[in-house]
């Protein structure tokens, strides 16, 4: 099995070639490395045939032997070979680039005995290896540039890796993934991870060889087994096969969230072809604009989006996937399954991707491109905070094709939940599937809490929800009022995920958390590293206002179209700025390009939106910069009032002033039966700041 990782480094390469050229620096360098001593004249130069007593860490086993050095090209080439011991080879690669940086390569093969057992060994180290190798590039780098890194806080010694694994373990048991398992499954469980990886294929067919039987889907069409998803999807990945559809193609995927949105995303991994989730909420400009720029083969859309995906859809395969009709305009999955072979495809040569759109609440759309997870770790730290149990029923109702919602399909793969679908959210259809279903979690967006708090009281007493441990929330702005209400009324079980869609998640914030700070994002989960920076790229001190960025292994791999995020010390920035209070909480104050600066002074939006919240004559608010000729900018509100409470624009506007500082009060307040959102619930502040504004909508 062979491995690779690179980073660049800011420092010519001769000056990195010189703490590369001598192996006995490796252990310091090399995370998994705990020896690398020189054989024979220990006093001898480093060199072409040098040779080294080596030592490392693969999975749980410390192994090694004697390597020899069998290129030595300076300054850019060294490797190593075993002589004794495990069959293992290591390369350094020190390439220079036009700006003086220096890109750094670091790849290491090493081989066992052939045989299924092996081929899992080697499947389930390799996430070991891989975490080595970008730790020990890491390690490089901060030696070499005398800067921190992602690896500052993330990197393990011997013991405190045990302690972290054996926390993993405690995590793993807790949630119900680790237990007994019979012999001939967990040998099934085990093929399927080395034949297809950790795709959502793997998913199915790991489940399918664990519990074949249990109930994987319920919708409004009735319940699927794990065994009915695999076939039908082995049918589905045969029929889309002969389409013309294969490895490295673009599906498109424009469903709302029932079966066969998860038998389209299961068929198409099948394939090795990447999934690109469409918006249900776009407009057909939009659609056509993201068609053109991902440019996918095919694309597989509920008959209701059929106009949306008039010009998405010229000149691709078209395939529909829930049917509002009885002869809907093209083939349907339906009929594809029917036709499709059922025995398990040939594992592709590589596995597809998961290609999700950012909301495009301020422009166009963009594509975020995300591989399947290295390793179990994200898993962990999503169920360390977030206490989702294996085998239960969950009812997804935010939106599939969006971050949060795909991110509980992927979750349940590993725990193997049943997932409860409906195509649209109604707040009291949701807790009558969470009470008829028994369901353990209930994945939602703000918006849709909101809108089951509104729900009359004799409504919401209707239906028996003592089967609900978790609400996760995310997907936009939790205010602090609103989880507390949350939990009055449905008990302590809410727990929100502040990310985005290119970091994944930043911080998780319990029951307890928003208890005694509400409002809070809470704190990063294990496995993930959320540091503030100014503007100049200083971490800024605990209470100061900065810009967060993240690290951790789910982040995305960058756009679609080009560019990515800005990065710092191996961190992404979210776009947010933030802060933290001395219990190490985050509190999130904004986007970092919503700020405005109205007569010198900074002002966030946030600040003013979530104490306008707080007034009892305000049902929903949202507030924006526009400009102003004395003060260079001003702050609009705009207020969906409480029922029949409307305040006046001046109660309100007294209300902030009484508790904030004077230039954070709005100009001008704009009274709206309701704010323009998308489909996860967060304000199009586009279309706001584009609105006509007169004095009888302030009144």
């Amino acid at each position: 099995m062979r491995l690779e990782q690179k980073i660049e480094v800011d420092v010519p390469r001769e000056a990195a070639w010189e703490l590369i050229r001598d192996p006995s620096n490796y252990p310091r360098l090399m995370a998994g490395i705990t020896r690398f001593e020189a054989e024979g004249d220990h006093d001898a130069e480093p060199g072409l045939g040098s040779r080294y007593s080596m030592r490392m860490h693969v999975g749980s086993a410390d192994v090694g032997g004697l390597v020899e050095v069998v290129e030595y090209d300076e300054p850019g080439d060294l490797a190593w070979t075993n002589v004794t011991g495990i069959d293992q080879r290591g390369r350094w690669r020190l390439r220079e680039n036009d700006d003086g940086t220096t890109t750094v390569r670091l790849r290491v093969q090493y081989g066992a005995p052939g045989g299924l057992l092996a081929a899992v060994a080697e499947r389930l180290s390799a996430p070991t290896v891989s975490g080595h190798l970008r730790g020990s590039l890491e390690n490089l780098k901060r030696e070499l540039e005398g800067a921190g890194s992602v690896t500052d806080d993330l990197k393990r010694g011997p013991l405190e890796a045990v302690t972290y694994n054996l926390a993993s373990l405690g995590v793993l048991i807790q949630s119900g993934i680790v237990k007994p398992i019979r012999p001939d499954r967990l040998l099934g469980v085990a093929t399927a991870l080395v034949r297809w990886g950790r795709s959502p294929a793997a998913g199915y067919l790991s489940g399918v060889a664990r519990y074949p039987n249990r109930i994987s889907i319920v919708d409004e069409l009735g319940s699927l087994t794990f065994r009915d998803v695999n076939e039908r999807t082995n049918r589905l990945a045969a029929s889309l096969s002969d389409a013309g559809i294969g490895e490295g193609d673009g599906v498109a995927i424009m469903a709302r969230n029932h079966r066969y949105f998860i038998e389209a995303t299961v068929a198409v991994s099948k394939l090795g072809a990447d999934s690109l989730y469409m918006n249900t909420a776009f407009s057909g400009p939009q659609l056509a604009e993201v068609a053109d720029r991902e440019k996918p083969k095919a694309i597989i859309y509920d008959e209701e989006f059929g106009e949306l995906i008039g010009d998405a859809g010229k000149r691709r395969k078209r395939f529909v996937a829930w049917t509002d009709s009885d002869d809907p305009a093209d083939p349907t999955l339906e009929d594809l399954i029917a036709d499709g072979d059922p025995t398990d495809p040939v594992p592709p040569e590589r596995e597809g991707r998961a290609v999700i759109l950012t909301s495009g609440t301020t422009g166009t759309p963009k594509g975020a491109s995300r591989g399947n997870t290295e390793s179990l770790d994200p898993a962990v730290s999503f169920l360390s905070k977030i206490p989702l149990r294996a085998e239960q029923p969950a009812h997804i109702a935010a939106p599939l094709f969006h971050s949060w919602g795909f991110a509980h399909f992927t979750i349940g793969l590993f725990l193997g939940s049943t997932y409860v679908l409906r195509r649209k959210f109604e707040p009291e259809q949701a807790l009558a599937e969470v009470s008829r279903h028994r369901c353990h979690s209930l994945a939602v967006v703000p918006v849709m809490m909101q809108r089951i708090l509104e729900l009359p009281e004799e409504t919401r007493r209707k239906y028996d929800l003592s089967s609900l441990k978790v609400v996760a929330a995310s997907g936009s702005a939790l205010s602090g009022d609103m989880a507390i209400r949350w939990m009055d009324e449905f008990g302590d079980n809410l727990y929100n995920l502040y990310g985005s869609t290119e970091v994944a998640w930043a911080s998780i914030a319990t029951p307890a958390d928003m208890r005694v700070s509400p409002g809070t994002a809470g704190k990063p989960p294990r496995g993930t590293v959320v540091k503030l920076f100014d503007e100049n790229g200083r971490e800024v001190l605990t209470g100061e206002t900065g810009r967060i960025f993240v690290g951790n292994e789910m982040l995305f791999e960058g756009y679609t179209g080009g560019g990515s995020k800005d990065e710092i010390e191996g961190l992404m920035a979210t776009g947010d700025v933030g802060r933290f209070d001395e219990s190490g909480r985050l509190f999130v104050e904004g986007r970092d390009d919503e700020m405005i600066v109205s007569g010198g002074e900074n002002v966030f939006p946030k600040e003013v939106e979530d104490l306008l919240s707080r007034h009892g004559g305000v049902a929903d608010v949202a507030a924006i910069g526009v400009e102003d000729e004395k003060f260079g900018q001003r702050l609009r509100a705009f207020v969906v009032a409480e029922g029949s409470k409307k305040p006046s624009e001046d109660d309100l506007k007294g209300h902030v002033k009484k508790n904030l500082a004077g230039y954070k009060v709005p100009r001008e307040i704009v009274f709206l039966d309701e704010l323009p959102r998308n489909a996860t619930g967060k304000v199009l502040k586009r279309e706001l700041a584009e609105m006509e504004v007169d004095d009888a909508s302030r009144k």
